[in-house]
């Protein structure tokens, strides 16, 4: 399977935002391979090439009931910290312990 794969992510190397969705990792069931995706327009370039990489794979491998899937997933984006109130606002997310030393202190974490 990795092979035939490879195989054709090299025939699209000409096309750099094909081969790059293609090498990326993908989940593999009996017949079903899931490519994940992180973008609608992941999606859409999938969809330009997915009947040539199920037609490619499945003659490759011999097998009739293999079909590529691409899934969107939400990729959960962080926010930065960069400032000491952000820090303080972190830490006492993981640690509520910290907002009550701040009281107890009398402490300013913007100073």
């Amino acid at each position: 399977m990795k092979e035939a794969w490879t195989t054709f992510a090299e025939t699209r190397k000409k096309q750099q935002a094909d081969y790059f969705l293609l090498a990326q990792p993908y989940e593999r069931t009996d017949t079903r391979i899931v490519m994940p995706l992180s973008n609608p327009i992941q999606e859409t370039m999938l969809n330009e090439f997915r009947l040539e990489l199920n037609t490619f794979l499945r003659e490759r491998l011999q097998n009739s009931s293999i079909q590529v899937v691409g899934e969107l997933r939400v990729v959960e984006e962080r926010k930065m910290i960069y400032t000491p109130r952000d820090k303080f606002e972190y830490l006492s997310s993981k640690n509520p312990m910290f907002r009550e030393l701040k009281d107890r202190l009398g402490l300013d974490p913007d100073f």
